[in-house]
């Protein structure tokens, strides 16, 4: 197994506290918002490995300058990733993971099935929008389904709720301005009024809605209650539509260990808190707002569930081997979680599959490389793996 050097990438929504406590070092002022831990194209970890070539076998002796992961799984994936992983997936390393820490909103967002995708990619691309283009939504041909699950207590948008209670949230604002809103939520069955009101929110004069944000945002801060977090949100983004559209949707509050499933078509942001996010391995947005950045209106619109769902907040399930797994209806990522105690046996975890396991608490042991908070190791498919000592580790794999 190898040890990972892994980029953290500066998102201007980022914490600039919760990864450096995590990794226990001075924090430097400025946003560290993700961690990346895998084999994404823009920022892959680095290991030290020899890379193969057409007359030398890879190694795994430590020796030989850091490699990207992509480089080295594209050097030989079936060793890498596993025959079935590759047979599944092809040759690259299907997910991704991360460490989360938001310190402001992120942009109200939802991604599409694969379906979706393909069709996307496939018209820009015949269409020859540049890949690096603002206005380019589709910049692969996958689905994007993601898991998060809180290491801190953790808030967040996640699905819409029922337009009545929508509806109850924005009448008790009482701004004038958004009395049709109020009005379309309880006349419509439910996909419709959804619809028609993201539609009319996204599509409002810019300056009107501005001042209907503003207008809104003072009146959830003297509410407060269920209320402040939509002021919260307004403090970050001033102005935006995303504040009005962020109303129809589940506030929801996670506890350390507890997960979130946000599959395709479902609009969602994280808010606020640190945790360990997985995904499918593609790069596709659709924003609702909460964002400087593009939004294609009639893309989205294409794309959104319009239906009112639970959150399902997920909490693990624990096996006798003492993993305890987040169960996800998705193949591309399996995130389970080891709480290891002092004096337990070690616990085997090899499996034909690629893993990446992530130090979150204490100072366990993988084989022989001790681990601390924020610290990763890369487990080639088949490699045999042991963890002991003492801490919380993530585990990330497949299901090939």
């Amino acid at each position: 197994m190898d040890r990972l050097s892994n980029t953290v990438r500066p998102y201007a929504w980022g914490s600039t506290t919760a990864i450096p406590e995590l990794l226990g070092i001075a924090p430097t002022g400025e946003p560290q918002a993700e961690m990346w831990m895998g084999a994404h194209p823009g920022a892959p970890s680095l290991l030290t490995r020899t890379v193969s070539t057409a007359t030398s076998a890879p190694t795994t002796t430590g020796e030989g300058a850091p490699q990207p992961l992509t480089d080295v799984i594209a050097a030989d994936p079936e060793r890498e990733l596993g025959r079935a992983t590759v047979e599944k997936f092809g040759p690259r390393l299907p997910f991704l993971l991360k460490l989360l820490a938001a310190g402001a909103p992120l942009s109200l967002q939802v991604h599409p099935d694969r379906a979706q995708a393909e069709r996307g990619y496939e018209d820009e691309e015949r269409r020859s929008v540049p890949i690096d283009a603002p206005h380019r939504t589709y910049k692969d041909a996958n689905h994007k389904p993601e898991l998060i699950c809180a290491l801190t207590p953790f808030a967040g948008l996640c699905g819409f709720r029922p337009p009545t209670e929508a509806a109850e949230a924005m009448a008790a604002l009482d701004v004038d301005a958004l009395k049709p809103y109020v009005d379309l939520l309880g006349a419509h069955p439910e996909e419709a009024a959804l619809r028609e009101v993201l539609t009319a929110v996204l599509g409002a004069d810019p300056a009107e809605m501005a001042e209907t944000v503003h207008l809104a945002a003072a009146a959830a801060e003297r509410l407060g209650g269920a209320h402040a977090p939509y002021a919260r949100i307004a403090h970050h983004f001033p102005g935006d539509p995303g504040v009005i559209a962020a109303m129809l949707l589940n506030y929801v509050e996670l506890q350390p260990g507890e997960a979130l499933f946000l599959g395709a078509g479902v609009p969602h942001a994280y808010l606020d808190g640190l945790g360990v996010e997985i995904m499918a391995n593609s790069d596709n947005v659709l924003r609702c707002g909460l964002t400087p950045k593009h939004i294609d209106i009639p893309e989205l619109l294409r794309i959104v569930r319009f239906e009112a769902t639970e959150p399902g907040v997920l909490r693990p399930e624990a096996a006798p081997s003492g993993e305890e797994l987040y169960e996800t209806p998705v193949d591309e990522f399996r995130l389970s979680r080891f709480d290891l105690s002092p004096g337990a046996a070690p616990v085997d975890l090899t499996r034909d599959t690629p893993q990446i396991l992530l130090c979150t608490g204490g100072a366990p042991k993988a084989g022989e490389l001790g681990l601390t908070p924020g610290a990763s190791v890369f487990v080639p498919s088949g490699e045999k793996v042991e963890v002991s000592g003492t801490g919380t580790l993530f585990r990330a794999t497949v299901v090939a």
